[in-house]
């Protein structure tokens, strides 16, 4: 297909450029983001300029205050930004999808003007200590009190932000189900409420992408009203935003090797062994073909997708295979690029390194490479068994 950008996109991906650039000018570069990768810290100072600044609200749909812009225009920025080492907000703006499309006209109010702050709408709690990819281990329980009031008690884990964020979507087992096959429930949950409590866990990457923490709940108890949408249709919410949360994994993925690439493929020109630069040597010279391979192909991939997206077509069965190959594919890149610096790849300040550990986590979040498999292969059984 023609990936020709628009006028209006390159319009888009120039003012992207220009709030980069004033982002360095304020002290916001590569300095400030190695700082919080060494001590763990999420970025919030930069993303309240991102999200005050208009892009980093460009997912969300024009009336609850941001850009809403088309899938594929949302992954180029995404690309485009990522590329440079600088995050769009595309992940933060569609985490919050299930609040503006299923909570209260309250709760909605609350997240589209919380974003701004820079920590996000709120943390999301799924993840349990023995129910990561089999949901249906989820032991988290929400019990209804005879005053209408609600108890919860469990424990979350891996929960981005889960320590400065202001609340918590929880995805929780209703003690009492309405429906066999309508067993969980959404409840908007204070992180102050009494008996939350969180729990650092340190991370070999993605340190400056927000702090992980385990989240316990005994009996904590919030109104009837931070239910969010339908009771016991928790996970058939959470469902519809799987998808592009997906996709934009996988164009995130893709952003670091391109950032990898981009480095190490400079480097070739300058660095010179046996008399020559490296990047004279045919050897050199087939990792870098190899990876543009890679990367031409999960670009159109990450695209094709997108436009699917955008003309209501199915992604079932794409979504997840490129979530799949991109992930994958980025931590090849990234590791021939590393490769290819030697052991100054290897040094913590050198930006491959964080590529190097950042890029591994997208074979794991937001699904597995194997529930990818699981997923397509299933539907991809069923399709061509109509044949």
């Amino acid at each position: 297909m023609d990936w020709k950008i628009t006028e209006e996109q390159q319009l888009l991906l120039e003012s992207c450029d220009q709030f980069i650039a004033q982002m360095k000018e304020k002290g916001y570069d590569a300095e400030y983001f190695r700082d919080c990768d060494h001590k763990m810290r999420y970025p919030v100072e930069y993303m309240a300029e991102l999200m005050q600044s208009g892009i980093g609200t460009l997912g969300i749909p024009e009336e609850h205050g941001g850009g809403g812009v088309d899938a594929v225009t949302l992954m180029l920025v995404a690309e485009h930004m990522g590329r440079q080492g600088y995050d769009s907000g595309a992940s933060t703006a569609l985490s919050i999808t299930d609040m503006l499309e299923f909570g209260s006209p309250e709760q909605v109010a609350f997240v589209s003007n919380n974003i701004k702050t820079g920590k996000g709408g709120f943390s999301l709690g799924i993840t349990e200590p023995g129910a990561g990819s089999d949901n249906n281990a989820m032991t988290t329980t929400a019990t209804e009190n005879a005053d209408g009031t609600i108890t919860i008690n469990g424990t979350k884990s891996f929960i981005t932000n889960g320590d400065i964020s202001d609340y918590l979507l929880v995805v929780a087992r209703d003690a009492e189900p309405v429906d066999p096959k309508l067993w969980a429930s959404m409840w908007f949950v204070p992180v102050n409420a009494k008996g939350v409590t969180t729990s650092p866990m340190k991370k070999i990457g993605w340190k400056d992408k927000g702090n992980m923490c385990e989240v316990h709940f005994d009996n904590v108890v919030v109104d009837k009203s931070a239910l969010v949408g339908k009771r016991g249709h928790g996970f058939i919410q959470l469902m519809k935003n799987f998808e592009i949360e997906r996709l934009v994994c996988a164009v995130g993925a893709l952003a670091i090797a391109e950032h990898a690439m981009d480095y190490a493929a400079a480097y070739t020109s300058q660095r010179v062994a046996f008399g020559k630069t490296i990047g004279s040597f045919q050897l050199i010279q087939e990792m870098l073909c190899e990876n543009e391979i890679e990367i031409m192909n999960m670009r159109n991939m990450v695209l094709q997708v997108a436009s699917m997206f955008d003309n209501k077509e199915s992604i079932r069965i794409e979504v997840n295979l490129c979530k799949y190959y991109v992930a994958r594919a980025a931590c090849k890149v990234v590791d021939n690029c590393l490769q290819i610096m030697g052991g100054i790849g290897y040094i913590d300040d050198c930006p491959i390194s964080k590529d190097y550990r950042d890029v591994r986590a997208y074979r794991i979040g937001a699904g597995t490479d194997q529930i990818m498999i699981h997923i397509a292969g299933r539907l991809l059984v069923k399709k061509y068994a109509q044949k």
